[in-house]
């Protein structure tokens, strides 16, 4: 049985160290008892936001994220094996989580095979895909130095500066590079959280600067070449009509492959809509449904709740098939199904759509992240008005 679980970050700002940060404590609540266990993060008592539980500084929120999810992950693992949760089992599970190698590499494989086992059950291999990648620049990382392997308390700050030093020396993009620094940062954290080091020896080390998020879409005149291209083979045409309804819905791929008649519903006036949580951020996302989505609809699924709507099969599988549709079609470059979703935010920004609406559409859980699509609309325009005047000159 589910019971009331609630986690709560806070800081005692009576306690601060002699270099001005505070430990920022975990609040375990079950069913009304509750337990309280140290994140091994620190922060500036004046960074800390209590309405949020969240620091002005990124670095930690991601660090508290990871926290979080750990603790989410014990708990579901607890209600699975016993079928009802209580603060002294959860504190349990937390502690089992965190028994972790004390060797840097082997600790990595140990909460990759933890990601692996939770891709299979939320049906998303991207952090899973990441890590793999992460883990390998590491170990070349580690060859580099003639090592096999490093135990935690030899890292230094020097180690994470090197670190950082040898990703850019790969020519890695910031971005990048801040998500191999954020995994071996994870690994860090685990090892504290496991008293095997006392603070994170390259909690000093910057992460790089982001770059302006690059929202890969197509344009309105490829996305017809797609709806006016079927595909030869019934795997190419149920991917194609997928990539089609995730451009007029803004559905991710996970959410679409989630998607049951229960999430579809019409509004007084007899409207089609879809009303899901997305996976990603469980933030519900609300889509009127455009008449091009419900004929798609229209061909799947839409009665037997027992079943998706579409048949489709895990993300990696249509990685190809997809770079395929969009050759067929004429589509230039390598196309990616989560173009569809960037390009439903583009284009509706493109005809007017007011912001707010459009991010509730997506199901974003800050409007920030909504105006993103917003500068790149605004950046075409700009492009398209600089080709105009070149060939004003050019007459």
């Amino acid at each position: 049985m589910r019971s009331t679980f609630k986690i709560l970050f806070y800081i005692n700002r009576g306690k601060v160290k002699k270099d001005g940060t505070t430990a920022i404590f975990c609040r375990i609540t079950v069913d009304g008892e509750q337990t309280v266990i140290t994140t091994g993060i620190f922060c500036n008592p004046n960074d800390w936001k209590s309405k949020k539980g969240e620091v002005k500084d990124e670095k930690a929120n991601h660090q508290l994220k990871a926290f979080r999810q750990r603790i989410e992950q014990a708990y579901e693992n607890t209600l699975k094996k016993y079928g009802v949760v209580s603060v002294d089992l959860l504190k349990n599970a937390i502690l089992e989580i965190h028994t972790v190698p004390t060797m840097l590499l082997l600790a990595g494989e140990a909460e990759r095979e933890r990601l692996r086992i939770r891709s299979l059950e939320i049906n998303s291999t991207s952090t899973y895909r990441q890590s793999k990648i992460s883990q390998n620049n590491l170990r070349e990382y580690l060859l580099a130095l003639k090592m096999k392997d490093i135990t935690f308390t030899d890292i230094t700050e020097e180690f994470g500066e090197g670190y950082k030093l040898f990703l850019k020396g790969k020519e890695y993009k910031s971005g990048h590079i801040n998500h191999c620094f954020t995994w071996l940062n994870r690994l860090i954290y685990i090892a504290v959280d496991q008293e095997i080091l006392r603070f994170n020896p390259i909690a000093d080390v910057k992460y790089e600067k982001k770059e302006p998020p690059k929202l890969q879409h197509i344009s309105r005149n490829e996305l017809k070449l797609i709806m006016e291209k079927p595909m030869p083979n019934t795997f190419q045409e149920l991917i194609r009509r997928a990539f089609i309804f995730s451009a007029f819905t803004a559905l991710a791929y996970v959410d679409l492959k989630g998607l049951y008649p229960r999430h579809i519903g019409r509004t007084a006036e007899g409207k089609p809509f879809i009303r899901i949580h997305r996976k990603k951020t469980q933030v519900e996302a609300y889509v009127p449904l455009h008449p091009v989505a419900e004929q798609i609809l229209s061909l799947y699924n839409t009665e037997d709740d027992t079943k998706p709507v579409f048949p489709l099969p895990n993300r990696d599988q249509i990685w190809y098939c997809i770079t395929e549709i969009g050759f067929l079609a004429g589509v230039k470059g390598n196309m990616s199904y989560h173009q569809s979703r960037h390009t439903f935010g583009t284009l509706l920004l493109s005809e007017g759509i007011p912001i707010e609406s459009i991010s509730k559409m997506m199901g974003h859980t800050n409007i920030s992240t909504t105006q993103v699509y917003a500068k790149v609309t605004d950046q075409k325009i700009s492009e398209d008005m600089d080709k105009l005047m070149e060939r004003r000159k050019a007459m």
